[in-house]
């Protein structure tokens, strides 16, 4: 817990640092900020700090216009200090609760509503459903402020039940109508809208896209220049994404189609997974750079983050398609893989065509049809077997699974190892201490066998997926 001296002086320095690690209320103002908020820095008695947005509302503070709290980069899974908080605010944050009750929330979880409602209010000083209101109003306020989509549109694409609950909360909240926060009246360009990401810098944005680049899922995935494109299905919806950096801004720049409105919240929520937005870089180079080879990797290259997924299965098939071959020829099969068994889709960009096979579809389909595209019979055995059992909901693989679990179905798999499961982990659920510490990329890296590379890194935890990846970003 940052005592409020720390706090105050990251707010005179305006230090990116710790932005979305605390808020600052402003008593004379009635006013919550960001620890970056570009305003006059407000005397230190009458400050009051807060560790979630939430809990500033909970207390009578309206969000500032200026920094805009709703931007601020969120927590990273290693910063909850209860296991179960981090997986109920997975849960909120991609928009459960706005269809959902709170005891169909404990119950996913595996406890009493009354028990996580008192942990949620221990670790951040809100209820479940408080925290859902934070959210909900945040993205409605984010949609206002960045897009010219009629109050309707934003209300339920953020989540609310009805135009005249969104209308009474946002007045009850924010102290004024959701109309007079409109900021631009120019219309949504070739029917989508474009959404801010900020996020702590630095941030090695070209490193990310090249590590992905080498590993697009053709057809589904492309990476043009420094912008990254997908196919996107939601629900019945079938659209796309596109991310890119914004030159002179600590933002990524998101384009969405006004057909997957309606999937905005948890979109938003994994695209910021997937580039791994809310890494604290700083603590993590502190640490790695206690050790000598990993301070010379840093500093030569700060802000590498975890190259995430948008999706877990397709990862988990593309990895199981890599094993023991090269990155290219696996991306060689995989194409394959989907020009066979992928939807057709169309969108404004001619190598985007395809969303990935579905669990149920190669679940469905033979051994033979699997081998037939070139892939090993043992390879395509576990395939098979991954998705049936995701089909089925034997197997889950959305970011609220406890890991220790997952890990444990996933090596009980034919196929399936300890490299794949930690780097699944690592890349499919933005795990920080992830370590494959068998893959002979970070074993030549550090001269030693996967033996000594599990012993050495035992000294990087808890940022173990960090020093892979700076380990592989050098040649390794």
């Amino acid at each position: 817990m940052l005592s409020s001296e720390i706090c105050y002086r990251a707010v005179q320095s305006k230090d990116t640092r710790f932005d979305g690690v605390f808020y600052v209320g402003v008593q004379t103002t009635g006013i919550y900020c960001r620890p970056v908020c570009p305003a006059r820095t407000p005397a230190q008695k009458n400050c009051t700090f807060f560790k979630h947005a939430a809990e500033a509302e909970q207390a009578g503070y309206r969000a500032c216009f200026r920094c805009r709290p709703e931007l601020a980069p969120g927590e990273s899974s290693v910063d909850a200090s209860s296991r179960l908080a981090q997986r109920a605010m997975s849960f909120i944050q991609e928009g459960f609760l706005n269809s959902h009750s709170v005891h169909d929330l404990a119950d996913k979880l595996k406890v009493t509503s009354r028990h996580l409602r008192r942990t949620l209010n221990q670790e951040v000083g809100a209820t479940p459903q408080q925290l859902a209101q934070s959210k909900r109003l945040a993205l409605a306020k984010q949609l206002l402020h960045e897009t010219s989509l009629s109050l309707t549109d934003v209300a339920f694409a953020s989540g609310f039940s009805s135009v005249r609950r969104f209308n009474d909360q946002f007045q009850k909240t924010l102290g004024c109508t959701p109309s007079s926060l409109r900021r631009t009246s120019s219309p949504n360009e070739d029917d989508a809208i474009t959404l801010r990401l900020d996020y702590r810098p630095p941030l090695a944005w070209e490193f990310l896209l090249d590590y992905l680049r080498d590993r697009v899922m053709q057809g589904v995935e492309e990476i043009d220049g420094y912008v990254y494109r997908r196919t996107v299905r939601w629900n019945q919806h079938v659209g796309w994404l596109s991310v890119e950096k914004y030159k002179h801004r600590n933002s990524l720049k998101m384009k969405l189609p006004t057909v997957l409105l309606e999937g905005a919240m948890p979109i938003l929520s994994r695209v910021r997974q997937m580039f791994d937005l809310d890494a604290h870089p700083e603590p993590i180079h502190s640490h790695l750079s206690k050790d000598p080879t990993l301070q010379r990797l840093v500093q030569q290259q700060p802000g590498l983050r975890i190259p995430g997924a948008f999706e877990k299965f397709p990862l988990l098939i593309r990895i199981v398609l890599g094993q023991r071959i090269s990155v290219k020829a696996a991306s060689t099969l995989c194409r394959r893989l989907i020009e066979t068994f992928g939807e057709a889709v169309e969108t404004p960009f001619a190598s985007l065509n395809t969303t990935f096979p579905s669990p149920e579809t190669l679940g469905a389909c033979s051994l033979e049809d699997l081998t037939n595209l070139g892939i090993l019979k043992s390879q395509a055995a576990t395939i098979h077997t991954l998705s049936q059992q995701v089909a089925s909901g034997e197997l889950q693989l959305d970011d609220f699974m406890d890991l220790s679990e997952l890990s444990s179905k996933l090596l009980k798999l034919r196929g399936i190892g300890p490299w794949t499961v930690e780097y699944i982990k690592m890349r499919g659920f933005g795990e920080p201490d992830a370590f494959p510490g068998s893959d002979l990329g970070l074993c030549k890296a550090l001269q030693c066998t996967p033996t000594e590379a599990n012993e050495r890194s035992e000294s990087w935890r808890p940022w173990r997926s960090y020093a892979a990846i700076y380990l592989w970003s050098h040649g390794g």
